[in-house]
């Protein structure tokens, strides 16, 4: 008698326990919360950022000579022992390229007093975007950091750099918004010229960061979540590399 007891009393425990709590778990389930929880121990226990490899290779910023808004010569040597983003863009741009600008800027003044961080930014319509044209925008739009260079120069080896160095999209197409597409994306390298990123949820490398989305904004029309808050605090991890 007392076994068949006990056997009624745990069952009616079961019952009471799936009645109660069941449903609570289903609900967070739905809505992610568990999911959620379970990606973001993933994340922080990963810890360092995965580099992007090329036919099982770590893949390198290729060297570059360009002119800057000072009319000074920078190559990629110039960014040794530095974390940077890079990024294409054009000063006429009517597009995304604003918005871009406006993200970096947050990055130069979050990193102001940062001396191993700079930026990278490329112009695909070097022919127009003149050393004097480049430092027209950086005054416009607040760009200040002496490690922050606005770059032109030879347009075959600037597309050559964007499509087949980084592999970031730039071309020129009559139909596009300025006359000009390319992406939006920023590529954030550490201080031995290697492109680096995190890992998404999947486990699979960003590669690159989505740069035409503000923090502010939150998300874009197509519900593509915005990427500088992650991109601060992976230029924090490389800089304390």
């Amino acid at each position: 008698m007392n076994k068949k007891y006990t056997y009624i009393w745990v069952s009616l425990i079961i019952l009471i326990f799936g009645i109660i709590f069941i449903p609570k778990i289903v609900e967070r389930l739905k809505s992610g919360e568990v999911v959620e929880n379970d990606r973001m121990n993933t994340a922080s226990a990963e810890g360092s950022l995965s580099y992007i490899l090329l036919n099982g290779n770590k893949r390198k910023v290729p060297s570059f000579q360009f002119i800057d808004q000072d009319s000074l010569m920078i190559t990629d040597k110039d960014y040794l022992g530095k974390v940077y983003v890079a990024e294409f863009f054009f000063t006429r741009c009517p597009s995304i390229c604003p918005v871009m600008t406006k993200n970096l800027v947050g990055l130069q003044n979050e990193f102001k007093d940062e001396e191993n961080f700079g930026i990278a930014s490329f112009s695909i319509t070097p022919d127009f975007d003149t050393p004097e044209v480049l430092k027209e925008y950086a005054e416009k739009y607040g760009i200040t950091d002496m490690d922050w260079h606005l770059m032109t120069g030879d347009k075959e080896k600037v597309y050559d750099l964007a499509n087949s160095g980084f592999n970031i999209f730039a071309a020129e197409m009559p139909d596009a918004p300025g006359g000009f597409e390319h992406s939006g994306l920023f590529a954030l390298i550490d201080k031995e010229g290697y492109i680096r990123s995190r890992k998404d949820e999947f486990g699979n490398p960003l590669v690159y960061y989505r740069g035409a989305i503000t923090e502010e904004m939150g998300e874009n029309s197509e519900g593509e979540k915005e990427q500088i808050s992650l991109l601060k605090e992976d230029i924090k991890k490389l800089l304390e590399e």
